[in-house]
């Protein structure tokens, strides 16, 4: 008699997207990173497809528990090709459980390249700007609305790629590997997500000074003319010169003592305001 094909079913496929969305990045840790969360989310997977083999079982959560890193959002769609591979592993054994370690590391270094630029670098960059806006303004809705957004949108693409991995497969997503597409995208986003970043630095950083002085009748403002050299011009220093600091190896806690220290100083010598 012929073995029916085993097959997931929608629930345990809506199971492992949410439990990945959710939690694939709960247990961090230097040795695996996200690998705990990976085989969190693979676990759904792996006791429907054997249910009855605690061998094969244990084997599959043993090969999800390798080191794996990458971008939450899209790199959901490389959960969707996994959960694929390994119903067609549990159908046809003669698929080695090395091509799916493989491909995963193969994956996950484009993907996050792809995510952090539009996630991290544009989508929360923008969030941001606009809840910070509205909490300066005294709205108690910027922090919810970002939070709001953000989790809306990393639901909505993580669902669609997750899906998208496991229907197109692994195809899905090493054909952008070909011809450069990946960096050409990434490029992109990339100058997109600069482009918006300047653009919030004077939205978001207000620092100005009162300084004046007199030459014979004239008085001279110096914010006036800082503001004729480069628009914002100090909230543009200030900014370079955190991130100099960053890029060294400053603590961003110590920094940020150090902004409120000399806010306090510079502003009770009238220096800025």
């Amino acid at each position: 008699m012929e073995q029916t094909p085993k097959k997931l079913s929608k629930k345990t496929l809506r199971k492992t997207w949410f439990a990945w969305q959710s939690w694939g990045q709960i247990c961090y840790n230097y040795e695996r990173m996200m690998g705990l969360g990976f085989a969190h989310a693979m676990s759904y997977v792996l006791e429907e497809l054997y249910p009855n083999d605690k061998d094969k079982l244990a084997e599959g959560l043993t090969r999800e528990l390798t080191y794996y890193n990458t971008e939450n959002t899209f790199g959901s769609m490389i959960a969707g090709i996994v959960a694929s591979l390994e119903e067609k592993k549990a159908n046809d054994d003669s698929l080695s459980g090395d091509m799916i370690n493989n491909l995963k590391a193969a994956l996950m270094g484009p993907v996050a390249g792809i995510g952090d630029t539009i996630t991290q670098s544009l989508v929360k960059v923008i969030l941001l700007g606009i809840g910070i806006d509205m909490a300066k303004n005294g709205s108690a809705l910027g922090p919810i609305l970002f939070v709001v957004l953000f989790c809306a949108y990393a639901l909505i693409v993580g669902h669609i790629c997750f899906y998208s991995g496991y229907h197109l497969g692994q195809a899905s997503v090493t054909s952008l590997l070909k011809g450069g597409k990946i960096a050409r995208v990434t490029d992109s986003l990339g100058a997109l997500g600069m482009m918006v970043l300047g653009a919030l630095i004077p939205t978001t950083i207000t620092v100005g000074t009162p300084l004046k002085f007199a030459v014979g009748q004239v008085k001279i403002n110096i914010q006036s003319i800082l503001n004729s050299i480069v628009p914002d011009l100090l909230p543009v220093l200030l900014f370079l010169g955190l991130f100099y600091l960053l890029r060294k190896g400053q603590k961003p806690v110590r920094l940020m003592g150090l902004i409120i220290v000399a806010a306090i100083v510079l502003s009770l010598t009238g220096i800025l305001k």
